[in-house]
């Protein structure tokens, strides 16, 4: 039991070491570096033509922009915190127009299960963009809508329903001037793949089927009040700071901040301390550092311990409280009374 126990560490301990180098990015790590000191983010944009089902789109997408604005900073604001570049710059522009004049298509993509939009952009346009603002390379960070199979349960987690729902996704990409992708979000270099929507537009009303006793679920729209209060609730950012942000963007963001962040092993980077020396004080010209020097201490010996008294053949050995030399004339010795 003990040998499983140490077996079942010892492999937990190596996967955390190799873990803390992982590259999330889809270049080597090392050329990422060289490339990208300062990281450009421009607006998120919104896919209004995206696959949102919502009776009352147009509100839906009003809710959406406004959020944007809000909280599209305070991305640049965490990426800052990584500490992995020289500068990251907020690129204010007009976030619809921008989506216009970059974006050239879009694609629906299941890669290992995760359902999620592509965006490709238009070549020269990215370019203009990039060197206009005089960066590195830029973030694009996208809202649309996408539907896909899901199943989801009942508060009570004893009914569930499989089913099409409508939902609100986050995507994101770094790119290059040459419009190389260097890092995208969803991120498919981690071990275990995982997406979370930015808002379900749609909930299985389980408590209505309960009511009217059948077993037969309705899938509903939530309501544009409770779309807005979703994305109004707040909470302290998950980078630096006592920022408030939408709890919506505060999880994409921090989703997107750990695949962001090269992890390095604390173990293979660390180096041996040496002892600290002091500097040796400096001789002013012209004089005798040996005059100058305080005089070496003396080396203190340790104080002589008297030798004991050796016996004399036919005599007592003296007695610890005799004296051990000769004593002056006239001194008189008090001796204790022997008891026989």
């Amino acid at each position: 039991m003990k040998q499983l126990f140490k077996t079942m560490l010892l492999s937990t301990l190596m996967l955390a070491l190799t873990g803390c180098a992982a590259n999330y990015y889809n270049v080597p790590r090392e050329v990422y570096e060289k490339k990208v000191r300062v990281l450009g983010v421009a607006p998120i944009m919104l896919d209004a033509d995206s696959d949102i089902r919502h009776p009352e789109k147009g509100e839906v997408l009003k809710i959406i922009r406004e959020a944007n604005r809000k909280n599209e900073k305070e991305l640049v604001e965490i990426l800052k915190g990584t500490g992995e570049y020289f500068s990251v710059r907020f690129l204010d522009e007009e976030a619809d127009q921008l989506y216009a004049d970059i974006v050239s298509r879009r694609e629906r993509r299941d890669d290992a299960g995760i359902i999620y939009t592509k965006y490709f952009y238009k070549p020269e346009e990215l370019k203009k963009f990039i060197v206009r603002h005089n960066v590195d390379a830029v973030m694009l960070v996208t809202v649309s809508g996408i539907t896909m199979l899901e199943k989801i349960y009942s508060s009570t987690k004893m009914a569930y329903l499989e089913d099409n729902y409508n939902n609100l996704i986050m995507t994101g990409q770094i790119l290059d001037a040459d419009g190389s992708l260097l890092w995208e979000y969803p991120n498919f270099r981690q071990r275990v793949l995982t997406y979370v929507p930015l808002l379900a537009l749609q909930y299985p009303d389980f408590e209505e089927s309960r009511a009217n006793l059948t077993d037969q679920v309705s899938i509903k729209n939530k309501s544009i009040a409770g779309i807005g209060r979703a994305f109004a609730k707040s909470e302290s950012s998950s980078g630096k700071g006592a920022r408030q942000v939408s709890v919506l963007y505060n999880k994409q963001y921090a989703d997107m901040a750990a695949l962001l962040q090269y992890f390095r092993n604390p173990l293979a980077d660390r180096k041996p301390e040496k002892p600290a020396v002091a500097p040796a004080a400096a001789t002013p010209p012209g004089e005798d550092s040996s005059r100058l020097r305080p005089p070496a201490p003396a080396a203190i010996q340790p104080p002589q311990t008297p030798p004991a008294p050796q016996a004399v053949p036919g005599k007592p050995a003296p007695r610890e409280l005799e004296p051990a030399r000769p004593l002056e004339p006239g001194t008189q010795l008090i001796k204790e009374p022997e008891i026989k």
